[in-house]
């Protein structure tokens, strides 16, 4: 995975600076570019808490500029899964395996800082690093069947923590496709710039 990530990240960078040749001119970046005002939507995996694998997350986050090459955004995610819990009825000697449906959902805020000028990327890629913090909210749902402890898995913490690297290749002024990777949910969108 960390091959993956690192590999990616090398393809984006690679692609996007503006390698100073003989003869050619760098497009600079203008000083005071805008990044807010950004609609992002992304699908992805990440990985939640305890459950010990990755499961498939959708996110969404509204960028809006706070000073020169930093934004912040608020967003909401949701992870749904299944699984299984072994537990036996007393009362009807029957042992067996119950299902159980958990949808997490983050809310929180992200801040991201853009390294465009630092990296001389052209105008049509934004390179960043980003953190979000905030709660996520869980709802349980179980087999009908089961009476046992409906707290039986372990819980996971309610505080949400994630550190992202990404880049967005502009396809238009309006629309771009970014690759966000992170310590939680790494994701591929869209973003609709206003």
């Amino acid at each position: 995975m960390k091959t993956l990530i690192f590999t990616s990240l090398f393809f984006f960078a690679a692609a996007g600076i503006n390698i100073q040749a003989q003869d050619k001119v760098i497009e600079e970046i203008p000083a005071n570019e805008k990044y807010g005002k950004t609609l992002n939507l992304g699908v992805g995996i990440g990985y939640y808490g305890y459950i010990g694998s990755t499961v498939p997350v959708g996110t969404m986050n509204f960028e809006f500029d706070v000073a020169n090459h930093f934004t912040l955004a608020p967003f909401v995610g949701i992870y749904s899964y299944q699984r299984s819990y072994y537990w036996g009825n007393p009362n009807k000697n029957d042992f067996r395996y119950y299902n159980y449906r958990e949808t997490a959902v983050p809310v929180g805020i992200k801040g991201t800082y853009y390294f465009d000028k630092l990296f001389h990327a052209n105008a049509k890629w934004d390179f960043y690093a980003a953190g979000s913090v905030g709660f996520i909210f869980r709802s349980v749902t179980w087999e009908n069947g089961y009476y046992g402890d409906q707290h039986a898995y372990t819980s996971a913490s309610p505080l949400y923590l994630d550190a992202h690297i990404g880049a967005e290749y502009h396809m238009t002024k309006k629309v771009g496709m970014f690759l966000d990777l992170s310590t939680g949910v790494s994701t591929f969108g869209f973003a609709f710039h206003f």
